[in-house]
């Protein structure tokens, strides 16, 4: 099954940076599982001394990122199962520093955040292969904006991209 990339108008305009990043991805089904084990490969090595690293006073460790990661994945990846279901409620929006705040990432072995990520990716590569062709164009409403289950699959993958090119260029994971 091949997905096109979603256009605008299939998400909000603030996701753009994250479908820019992803735009020229073909089997995004495939890339979760790619992106995964890049993810994987650049970060299973780090100590836990190293999974508290911030470049700078008030910023995400990088334990924090990897859990901002696993947070925001699972609400995107909810708000995929209920589009792509059919389901027309609109799904709130969510704070990703309360959250990080509340998650308290530095007090976990570094392992365990990381393994925390990876199972929430291989939930969230599930969720996708088990949705059929006509699901992925569903609309649905996310944060007071329109939505799509393709458009969401994307921004996953873009929102940890994003995430991927703050590792490289702050903190000097690569």
């Amino acid at each position: 099954m091949g997905l096109s990339v979603p256009q605008s108008g299939e998400y909000a305009t603030a996701f753009e940076r994250y479908l820019a990043r992803v735009r020229h991805v073909e089997d995004p089904l495939r890339e979760l599982a790619g992106q995964r084990d890049r993810m994987l490969a650049r970060l299973s090595r780090l100590s836990d001394e190293q999974g508290q690293f911030r470049y700078a006073a008030g910023k995400w460790s990088i334990k924090d990122l990897v859990n901002h990661l696993s947070d925001a994945e699972r609400v995107f990846a909810y708000r995929l199962l209920r589009i792509g279901r059919g389901d027309q409620t609109p799904l709130p929006g969510f704070e990703e520093n309360d959250y990080a705040a509340a998650a308290g990432a530095d007090r976990r072995p570094m392992t365990a955040v990381l393994a925390e990520w990876a199972a929430v990716r291989d939930a969230t590569s599930a969720l996708a292969q088990s949705l059929r062709e006509a699901d992925w164009s569903r609309r649905g409403t996310a944060s007071d904006a329109p939505a799509t289950a393709r458009a969401l699959l994307y921004i996953i993958l873009g929102h940890t991209e994003h995430h991927i090119a703050v590792l490289a260029d702050r903190y000097a994971i690569r």
